[in-house]
């Protein structure tokens, strides 16, 4: 009774034995019984972060000697880029070994993808966990209430994105679009932190600028890819939400298909416009530090 109590809480749960041409093979989908797994490992999230802040990043800000609102950025970037090189590598690997890169046509083939392989859905509980856990991370780190809004409109839009490509049974585009987004952030936060260290160390934003409008590119392919082209064209367009086929009769309709791909553009639109105003705001400091720097020189020479 004990092990299959703790079995619930540390591994994924609704398993089915699904047929294949070389026998059966068992993979998940999921269910209520997700929320008590999530619930575990967001403790264990909880103490892996602790364990960061201790191990690693406490001891390099008692060199650092940083102010508090640099000390409080210092950590929200440290946490990420472990968080991001983790998620990134582990990601990387599940979209190889499931073939999603090598056959891009799987993205939405036999949609909708109910039945999940291991990994997969193992992958999506720990993301939904680690993004959960930053909210009474907010607490215990004793956010600066300024920063808080910003850090929940970041939670609560990689949670929503998450918890809909898993729910909406659309986990091959989303590991492929975690995967992009995280790369970008990983850059970013890693940029920040040799700041930290270096103020006058820009080249690693520039690499992150570079990373950063790829990806996006990137992305904006691939939901045109997948919602212009590839879901219009899925055999089974019924509405069927017991065997969570939700929407794809809906891509059948071009206005609708047409209202999605827009709203997609207009999202990445804000999203390009916001990173031209920090670039914009970034260069603007520079020359102005470095104008400074030479009145200051010319009137000590």
């Amino acid at each position: 009774v004990t092990a299959k109590t703790a079995f619930l809480f540390i591994l994924p749960q609704y398993n089915v034995s699904v047929p294949t041409a070389d026998g059966e093979l068992v993979q998940y989908h999921y269910g209520l019984k997700d929320l008590v797994t999530i619930l575990f490992y967001i403790f264990i999230a909880i103490i892996l972060h602790a364990v960061v802040q201790e191990y690693a990043l406490d001891k390099i800000n008692r060199r650092l000697h940083l102010s508090k609102v640099k000390h409080s950025k210092f950590n929200e970037s440290g946490q990420l880029v472990a968080f991001h090189l983790t998620s990134m590598i582990w990601c990387l690997y599940v979209v190889v070994t499931e073939g999603y890169i090598s056959n891009p046509r799987s993205l939405w083939e036999n949609y909708p993808h109910v039945y999940l392989p291991f990994q997969v859905k193992f992958f999506y509980l720990c993301q939904l966990a680690y993004w959960l856990h930053a909210l009474p991370e907010l607490y215990f780190q004793k956010v600066r209430k300024e920063e808080i809004p910003r850090q929940l409109r970041c939670i609560a839009l990689y949670l929503v994105h998450i918890a809909g490509a898993y729910l909406l049974n659309l986990t091959r585009l989303g590991l492929i679009l975690l995967l992009l987004q995280y790369l970008a952030e990983f850059f970013f936060h890693m940029a920040r932190l040799v700041c930290f260290t270096d103020e006058n160390n820009e080249k690693l934003f520039n690499v992150w600028a570079v990373v950063f409008v790829v990806t996006k590119l990137f992305t904006l392919t691939l939901y045109i890819l997948v919602i212009g082209f590839g879901l219009p064209r899925v055999e089974n367009q019924a509405l069927n939400p017991e065997r969570g086929n939700f929407f794809s009769f809906l891509f059948n309709n071009i206005l609708f298909r047409m209202s999605v791909l827009l709203l997609v553009c207009l999202f990445q639109a804000s999203v390009m416009w916001r990173f031209i105003h920090f670039q914009l705001r970034r260069w603007r400091e520079y020359w102005n530090e470095q104008s400074s720097r030479k009145r200051a020189a010319a009137a000590a020479g």
